[in-house]
């Protein structure tokens, strides 16, 4: 089965839910997955790692770009109510997953939403991403800066990627649009990257581009 199903708005794939249970140190969540969803009947190893490698989220607007079922999202807005939380994902099944897997974990401070549903004046003081590489560099370089621009001044993007899928290529790049991109974790061919926003306002024309 290819893997193109999973940028697709209505997977063509039929639907069958599977439940699993994702232990952390600090909680345990029951996740609903399904097929057309990545990372079906399962927490992939990338998305774990980064859940266990976060510093504690900020307050305010965060968001997780490429939501799917939801354990990124999820998981940062249980560890801080004080933040509301967009879930983004063009892949309607993922969305009905993530808003019925947040329903049920309590994290009412989870908004889910196709992209195009955030306001656009929205600055965030977090990004999260285990990003979908295969879609291909032009489409994820494309889907990364449309988000990672949108920073807070100083504020961080952490991603996820496999070592063999790009991570190195893919921090080198965000390099070059100036932001400075730190390697914190690397484990079983991934990397952890964070991506810290520039001081000045990302809107002011100051980047380097």
């Amino acid at each position: 089965m290819t893997q193109d199903h999973y940028f697709n708005a209505d997977p063509k794939v039929a639907s069958h839910r599977r439940t699993i249970r994702v232990a952390f140190p600090d909680r345990t969540l029951e996740l609903d997955t399904d097929r057309g969803v990545f990372a079906y009947g399962h927490i992939d190893f990338g998305t774990d790692l980064l859940l266990r490698s976060l510093p504690p989220p900020p307050p305010g607007e965060l968001i997780d770009v490429g939501c799917g079922y939801g354990a990124i999202a999820i998981t940062v807005a249980l560890r801080q109510p004080d933040a509301r939380v967009w879930a983004i994902d063009v892949n309607h099944r993922a969305l009905d997953l993530c808003a019925r897997n947040a329903e049920r974990a309590g994290a009412t401070n989870v908004v889910v939403a196709e992209p195009d549903a955030v306001p656009e004046t929205l600055q965030f003081g977090g990004v999260y991403s285990n990003p979908p590489v295969r879609l291909g560099k032009a489409g994820l370089h494309d889907l990364l800066e449309r988000w990672i621009a949108r920073l807070e001044p100083s504020a961080t993007a952490t991603l996820v990627v496999q070592r063999h899928l790009g991570s190195d290529s893919l921090a080198s790049w965000l390099t070059s649009l100036g932001f400075r991109v730190e390697r914190v974790r690397s484990r079983g061919g991934y990397r952890i990257l964070e991506v810290h926003a520039p001081a000045g306002s990302p809107h002011d024309g100051s980047r380097a581009r």
